[in-house]
């Protein structure tokens, strides 16, 4: 998953980066609004991590724009004001969810999953297609129960496919799921991550549909 952060203390935007990474999301770093709004607009992004107290432009600024333009992706705001005004002027403005700082990272992580699901319209944490499974909180994926030793770059891909069973994703679609802005991609790391994980799952599982990109296959069709 990636996820874009606007936050303009070095220290908890860093310490926000590096959590997150752990957890296994691609994360975005950007320290103003300015840059939020630009960023944004690249369109790469599965949800926004905004602190309101930001420079050149503030997050409220950032989040009313981004919802005029019909921006519907998630939004979760982190900020020091922990007024009752100021979270109630946050999620008027178009916030999904709210966390006063100073927040531990695996509530953050979890309320990052909670969001997406609900954007996806899945009220259950772990998603199943038939025999295989994946947890994303506990970043366990089991095939008829068997637990599936998976490199992080392997999970995320498995991630991104059953996310969406049944779409064809592009390898570009693919490297904006795995890589954020600072990661180097070697061209054909997609597809060495695939076959890694097709040799794991078992044939049939995921397709290679030609000129267009990959898709995880349905129980029956695997």
């Amino acid at each position: 998953m990636r996820v874009l952060l606007a936050e303009d203390d070095e220290m908890i935007g860093d310490g926000v980066r590096r959590g997150l990474a752990h957890e296994g999301f691609a994360v975005d770093w950007v320290r103003d609004g300015r840059a939020a709004e630009l960023a944004l607009a690249e369109n790469v992004h599965d949800l926004l991590l905004l602190d309101l107290g930001l420079p050149r432009r503030d997050g409220l600024t950032v989040l009313a724009a981004m919802r005029r333009r019909g921006d519907r992706r998630p939004v979760l705001v982190l900020t020091a004001r922990d007024a009752v005004d100021d979270r109630v002027a946050g999620l008027d403005a178009g916030a999904d969810d709210y966390l006063v700082k100073p927040f531990d990272l695996s509530e953050l992580a979890a309320r990052i999953r909670a969001l997406v699901r609900r954007q996806l319209g899945r009220a259950a944490p772990r998603m199943t297609l038939g025999p295989l499974a994946l947890d994303p909180a506990t970043h366990t994926v089991t095939l008829d129960e068997t637990p599936l030793a998976l490199s992080a770059r392997e999970y995320a891909l498995l991630d991104a496919l059953i996310a969406r069973p049944g779409a064809i994703l592009s390898r570009a679609q693919l490297e904006e799921k795995l890589y954020n802005w600072k990661d180097g991609v070697d061209s054909n790391a997609v597809e060495v991550h695939l076959s890694s994980l097709r040799r794991k799952l078992g044939s049939g599982w995921i397709r290679n549909v030609r000129g267009l990109g990959w898709m995880i296959a349905t129980p029956a069709a695997a």
